[in-house]
C-alpha cells in the first residue's frame, strides 16, 4: 500500500516533469513555434490538456486522491508526441523526431500486446516469418506503419546477423 507522503512525492515529480516540457498529457492540436513554445507545459500551458480533457491546474494531489485524476490524465498522446516530433524537427533532431512519431504510433497498442512484440524483436527470440507478422499486425491492425517499417528493418538486419530464431 502506498502511503500519503509516497504518493505525494509522486505527484511533485509529475508535475515538476511537467514543467520540464516532458509532461504525459495531450497537447490540443494546433500551431505552435516550437522555438518560441517549447517546453510547452512552461510556455503554453494553456494548449495541455490530459487524455480526458483535464488541465495541469487540475492535477493536484486532492483530486488525485479523489480519484478525480487517474493514471489515464499522466498518460502521453500520440498529438503530444507529434508536437514533441515537430520540436524535435526544429532542433535538427531528425532521428529523435522519427521516435517521437513512433510512440505516438504505439499509443494505439494495448500494453500487453506492445511487451509481447517487445519481447518477440529481442535476438533469438523469433523467425523472420513471426517478425513480418508482427509487421503485418502493426500496420494492418493498428495503422502504425513508421512500428512496422522498424520491425521489417529489425528482421532484415536480424538475418544478417544470423539473430533470428530458427524455424
Amino acid at each position: 500500500m502506498i502511503t500519503e507522503r509516497e504518493l505525494e512525492q509522486i505527484v511533485r515529480e509529475v508535475m515538476r516533469s511537467m514543467g520540464q516540457g516532458t509532461a504525459k498529457a495531450a497537447v490540443v492540436p494546433g500551431k505552435v513555434d516550437p522555438r518560441r513554445d517549447y517546453p510547452l507545459a512552461e510556455k503554453r500551458p494553456d494548449l495541455i490538456r490530459t487524455p480526458r480533457g483535464k488541465t495541469l491546474d487540475d492535477i493536484t494531489l486532492e483530486k488525485i486522491m479523489s480519484g478525480e485524476i487517474t493514471a489515464e490524465d499522466l498518460r502521453i498522446t500520440p498529438e503530444a508526441l507529434e508536437l514533441q516530433a515537430q520540436i524535435a524537427e526544429a532542433a535538427g533532431r531528425s532521428q529523435i523526431a522519427l521516435n517521437f512519431r513512433r510512440a505516438a504510433e504505439m499509443t494505439r497498442i494495448p500494453d500487453q500486446r506492445l511487451l509481447e512484440m517487445y519481447n518477440a524483436l529481442r535476438p533469438n527470440r523469433s523467425t523472420a516469418a513471426e517478425l513480418t507478422a508482427i509487421a503485418d499486425e502493426l500496420e494492418q491492425k493498428y495503422g502504425a506503419k513508421l512500428c512496422a517499417a522498424h520491425v521489417r528493418e529489425a528482421c532484415e538486419v536480424y538475418g544478417r546477423r544470423e539473430i533470428l530464431r530458427q524455424e
